[in-house]
């Protein structure tokens, strides 16, 4: 996604996807950014955020000793970009962890002076610990962390994760920790480009209600764009942004692909304009955007397009009839494809589906 146009960022005025409108978020430095919870120290009382976060101590803006402390646990693209963010907002990032090389030279190009340790000397360092590591490996690593007693009461643990939520922070919970969920809704090169592509960026939010104005503080320092998401719709919606924006990028490399079979020396060149304006008509008009032979009904131009491909790239066929079919599917239903057409159209799919 990094070189496609980009939808117009979510501004700040327009609500999320929750079901009421929140109110202007405040700014990290303004009063009111310490979650309400119970102060007693009872059973079941959460523990106090950071200094940075209370009411009564949020800082002047130059007072930065007063401001958080950073650490990463995963310092991949995100990880580094991020914690880079929060330096820029006034925050310290003091520790990461990472042992590939790649790791190694992005801290050390966003991050310089911040040593790589070990995952729980970063939390023993860090007020504000970022997680930022593949899905599939955040549960056992919070887990782990908790068993092992490297989450301490009053510490700020965020995960990047689109999939999950809140719950999967759980046993950081239990350890005292304060979970938050903030998915950048976007792709990193692992460069400094990252830090200012951040502006403007939507970042899916999942927070307890008594900290949801720390979430929307950390985002707005960030540069983002506070969406919140709730629990439960969490999987959907990263699946909606995997469909749009992983497999776009599938769908364009073979594009692009299959016009270097055809003789073109730039398909990037050729491509630019015309995915650019699809992208575009697509953001603002939705299905109506649709063109091409499938939504006009053209089966004779879909059964030339399927017998050039099996001969020239047979790995791009199933690919090609499955967005035809939803795309003559969607045409249907939106009034844009004739019924008469799509019968000898559907043939077509069907035939080339067989096959």
């Amino acid at each position: 996604m990094n070189a496609s146009p980009h939808p117009e960022p979510p501004s700040a005025d327009r609500p999320g996807p929750s079901s009421a409108r929140s109110p202007e978020p405040p700014s990290a430095h303004s009063p009111g950014l310490r979650p309400e919870a119970p102060s007693d120290g009872g059973p079941g009382s959460r523990p106090e955020p950071p200094s940075a976060y209370r009411s009564e101590g949020v800082p002047d803006p130059s007072d930065r000793p007063a401001r958080l402390t950073v650490g990463v646990v995963g310092a991949g693209r995100v990880g580094v970009a991020l914690a880079a963010a929060l330096r820029r907002a006034g925050h310290r990032p003091v520790a990461a962890s990472g042992v590939s090389d790649a790791s190694v030279r992005r801290a050390a190009e966003l991050l310089p002076g911040v040593p790589l340790v070990a995952p729980a000397e970063v939390l023993a360092r860090a007020e504000l610990v970022l997680l930022t590591v593949p899905d599939d490996a955040l549960p056992g690593l919070v887990e782990g962390l908790a068993e092992t007693g490297a989450i301490r009461p009053g510490q700020l643990v965020v995960h990047t994760s689109g999939r999950y939520g809140t719950d999967v922070l759980a046993p950081a919970l239990r350890a005292g920790a304060l979970p938050l969920a903030l998915h950048p809704v976007m792709t990193f090169t692992g460069t400094s480009v990252d830090v200012q592509r951040l502006a403007g960026c939507s970042f899916g939010i999942t927070a307890p209600e008594e900290l949801r104005l720390a979430a929307q503080a950390l985002v707005i320092e960030m540069g983002g764009e506070p969406e919140w998401i709730d629990e439960a719709a969490r999987p959907l919606y990263h699946a909606a942004l995997a469909l749009g924006a992983n497999h776009l990028v599938t769908l364009v490399a073979q594009a692009m692909e299959l016009l270097r079979t055809a003789g073109v020396e730039a398909p990037d060149r050729m491509l630019g304009p015309l995915l650019g304006a699809a992208l575009d008509n697509a953001l603002r008009s939705g299905d109506a955007a649709l063109t091409g032979p499938v939504a006009r009904g053209d089966a004779g131009t879909v059964a030339a397009h399927v017998t050039e491909l099996r001969q020239h790239a047979p790995q791009a066929v199933a690919g090609y009839l499955a967005m035809a079919r939803t795309t003559a599917d969607r045409a249907l239903a939106h009034g844009l494809l004739k019924p008469e057409l799509a019968e000898d159209l559907l043939g077509v799919l069907s035939e080339g589906e067989l096959r």
